[in-house]
């Protein structure tokens, strides 16, 4: 067992941490809808306010990351909704910064359990590639932020205006640094924070070897 007593009994660790995987892939695939019109924003922001929560309660028995997760879930919904049916820029911010606050309490859950374990074990490995995949939303997020606060902090060599949905493509590109090269960040600050992710991406990929290489090589002792 990785982390203390669960309080939801009857799922296997591997059953959590994957679904938590799966949940993660599907949300970047559905991520359009949140622009769509009728009830697709509203089945979306559902599915996305519900996952960590979820992920939260499954992998942890803190409670102050519990009540956390259940607080910035219902914000990330309520924003999500507002935006989605009554657009406005500041309802935007609001998806942004609840966004930014919702991830860092899956961060702290997927951190601790990853990097507390003594053994190389499925679902350490599956909660490690849930939270590579969180630190590229989370940039989202914040790009978003830089985008708000200056709407030429990106541009786009196809000559667009770049949009809010297409920074989650961007995070990724970055984080793993592939550098694609059709959104680029024009201001300081939204290439300071690209820059960060870029080393971000590279070291943890470098210390999570490190950490499983070693405890491969002490038996889980």
């Amino acid at each position: 067992m990785t982390t203390a007593a669960h309080p939801v009994p009857g799922l296997s660790e591997v059953a959590r941490t994957g679904g938590l995987l799966a949940a993660i892939v599907v949300h970047n695939l559905i991520y359009s809808l949140s622009t769509w019109g009728g009830l697709w924003p509203a089945l979306f922001y559902i599915f996305y306010a519900t996952m960590f929560v979820v992920a939260t309660w499954l992998l942890t028995s803190d409670r102050r990351l519990h009540l956390a997760a259940l607080a910035t879930g219902s914000t990330v919904f309520l924003a999500g909704m507002v935006n989605s049916y009554t657009p406005s820029s500041g309802a935007a911010l609001m998806v942004y910064l609840t966004s930014i606050a919702y991830h860092l309490v899956i961060i702290a859950v997927l951190a601790r359990y990853t990097f507390t374990s003594r053994k190389v074990l499925t679902e350490v490995l599956l909660a490690a590639t849930s939270l590579y995949l969180v630190l590229g939303s989370i940039f989202a997020a914040i790009y978003g932020v830089i985008l708000w606060i200056d709407p030429n902090a990106f541009v786009s060599s196809l000559g667009h205006d770049v949009e809010w949905q297409e920074l989650l493509y961007y995070s990724y590109v970055t984080l793993t640094t592939l550098g694609y090269g059709d959104i680029l960040p024009a201001t300081f600050h939204a290439q300071a924070f690209a820059a960060f992710e870029a080393i971000i991406g590279t070291l943890y990929t470098v210390l999570l070897l490190s950490r499983l290489v070693g405890m491969h090589a002490s038996g889980g002792s």
